[in-house]
């Protein structure tokens, strides 16, 4: 089976977001735009960091106003060369930052795990940097199956551009992390290596950056600005007492019930 058919079909079952804001609650409105006593501002690099990849990201209309786990309000305040395109399907007239691309300009790269994708670090050490100037990273911010079905509809258009299939390292046959088990994973994903949008933006730029140390200034910019979330996170998650959610619990449930079935056979 392929990696994107194992990913689930929705998320959610997130834990509820410390950041989420409530009527009468103070905001950094100047700012990160979250509640005052989760400011994440001091993380956040004095100006937008500027970049010679140019980075477009297609974000479900529902993905900011569903998910307040959502770090892409943060990504935008973080990186200069950064294009938002609200929708469900990438289109010329939706995306002119990438049409018509500039014949001085470098290739299109399409994040996305899919068996087509290369992995980017093995695609750029076999690139030439003096082939792939100033290149475009292309990402899709929502939950998993709407990411699968922004690809879905936006393949016309990516095919057009000619964009390249590339990819960070996952292991479909693993389990993602919480953020129990690591300081950057800002809810629980679906398959080992799966990172948030800011996260996949970082570990990207690290290697499509010039060299000299950019790439991996950018990189530790980004991934602070994720840490501090999550570690606000976590102080929220202490002080509560929640039972299991059904939904997390679904699998254990099941292997209960077939275990009563199979005791009750036996009596």
């Amino acid at each position: 089976m392929d990696l994107e058919d194992q990913l689930p079909s929705d998320d959610d079952g997130d834990i509820a977001a410390a950041a989420a804001p409530s009527p009468g609650r103070s905001v950094c409105h100047a700012g990160c735009g979250r509640p005052s006593r989760v400011c994440l501002c001091p993380h956040l690099p004095p100006s937008p960091l500027p970049t010679s990849t140019t980075v477009v990201i297609l974000h479900h209309p529902h993905a900011l106003r569903r998910n307040p786990l959502s770090t892409l309000p943060l990504l935008a305040r973080c990186l200069a060369n950064l294009h938002l395109v609200p929708g469900r399907h990438l289109a010329p007239s939706s995306c002119p930052a990438l049409l018509p691309p500039p014949s001085s300009s470098g290739p299109v790269l399409f994040l996305y795990p899919s068996p087509a994708a290369s992995d980017l670090a093995a695609w750029c050490r076999a690139t030439p940097r003096s082939a792939r100037p100033r290149p475009t990273l292309l990402l899709l911010d929502g939950t998993w199956r709407q990411a699968k079905e922004m690809r879905a509809a936006s393949g016309a258009f990516l095919a057009s551009l000619g964009a390249v299939p590339v990819a960070l390292p996952v292991d479909g046959a693993v389990e993602g992390d919480s953020m129990f088990e690591s300081e950057l994973v800002v809810k629980k994903e679906p398959r080992k290596g799966c990172v948030s949008t800011m996260e996949a933006a970082a570990r990207a730029l690290r290697v499509l950056e010039p060299e000299g140390g950019k790439g991996d200034e950018i990189e530790a910019a980004l991934v602070g600005v994720v840490r501090a979330m999550v570690a606000f996170q976590m102080e929220h998650v202490r002080h509560l007492t929640v039972a299991p959610r059904v939904k997390m619990r679904k699998k254990e449930l099941k292997r209960e019930e077939a275990q009563r079935n199979a005791e009750a056979e036996l009596m």
